[in-house]
C-alpha cells in the first residue's frame, strides 16, 4: 500500500510540475483568442503531438519574419499575440509565440536561453553590440514523447537565403542553429546554455543585453538614454 501511495505521489508531483508549462501567462498568452484560433487552424487536423509541434514550428519559423532590431524591455514587447499580429520578431519573440501556440495545442512548452557566438555577424548588428557574442538568444523547448526537445525557429527561410542552412525540426531531435554555412564557413557557436523558464525573465534579458550593447543602441533596444548623447546607428 505504501508503495502504491508513493507511486501515485510521484506521478502527481510530475503532473503538477508539468502543469505550469501548459498555462497561459501575461506574456505567453496561450489563451488569447488569436493564439487559440491559429493553434487550432494549424494542428486541429493532425493526430499526434509531434505532428502538431512540427506544424507550429514551421509556421513560426517562416511566417514570422526575423528582425533582430526591435525593443526588448517591456512585457508587451515579448507578448505572443503581439508577435502573431505583427508577423515579425527576434528570437525570443518567436520562441514565446511557439511556446504559446504549443500550450494552446496542449503541448507542454517552455523557454530556454543561450549565449551564442556569431562568427559572421551582419554589419548592421555589429553596429549595435560589442564583440560577436549574443547573450540573450532564446528558443522553445517542447515536451514530446516524454522528453524536452529544443526548437529554435528564429531564422525564417527568407533570412537564410543562399548562405545559412535553415533549422529543420522533426518533432524528435533538437533543432538548433547549424554551426557552419552552406559553403562551409564557421557561423554560429553555442557558448553557454542558460536555464529554462516557464515565462519570459524580462529583467534578466535586459541585464544580459545591456552588457553588450553599444551606448548609441541603448535607447532603441532597451529604452535607455545614450550616455554619450549620440543616437545615430548604422
Amino acid at each position: 500500500m505504501n508503495r502504491m501511495y508513493g507511486f501515485f505521489g510521484v506521478v502527481w508531483r510530475r503532473l503538477l510540475k508539468m502543469r505550469k508549462y501548459l498555462q497561459a501567462t501575461e506574456i505567453i498568452d496561450a489563451g488569447h483568442p488569436a493564439i487559440k484560433k491559429k493553434a487550432e487552424e494549424l494542428t486541429g487536423h493532425l493526430a499526434t503531438y509531434p505532428e502538431k509541434a512540427i506544424a507550429l514550428f514551421y509556421f513560426v519559423r517562416d511566417q514570422i519574419r526575423y528582425n533582430a532590431f526591435m525593443p526588448r524591455f517591456l512585457p508587451e514587447h515579448f507578448k505572443a499575440s503581439n508577435t502573431l499580429a505583427r508577423k515579425t520578431g527576434f528570437c525570443i519573440q518567436k520562441a514565446v509565440l511557439l511556446t504559446a501556440l504549443s500550450r494552446a495545442a496542449h503541448i507542454p512548452a517552455r523557454l530556454r536561453f543561450a549565449v551564442i557566438r556569431n562568427h559572421l555577424l551582419p554589419e548592421k548588428l555589429a553596429g549595435f553590440i560589442t564583440g560577436n557574442d549574443l547573450p540573450d538568444h532564446g528558443f522553445a523547448e517542447l515536451h514530446l514523447d516524454g522528453r524536452w526537445v529544443k526548437a529554435n525557429a528564429a531564422f525564417d527561410i527568407g533570412t537564410c537565403k543562399d548562405l545559412i542552412i535553415p533549422v529543420e525540426f522533426d518533432g524528435k531531435n533538437d533543432a538548433l542553429f547549424n554551426s557552419h554555412t552552406r559553403d562551409g564557413r564557421l557561423h554560429i557557436e553555442y557558448v553557454l546554455f542558460r536555464d529554462s523558464y516557464d515565462d519570459v525573465p524580462v529583467d534578466e534579458v535586459i541585464e544580459w543585453v545591456a552588457a553588450v550593447l553599444r551606448p548609441e543602441a541603448m535607447m532603441p533596444i532597451l529604452g535607455y538614454p545614450d550616455p554619450s548623447g549620440c543616437s545615430s546607428l548604422p
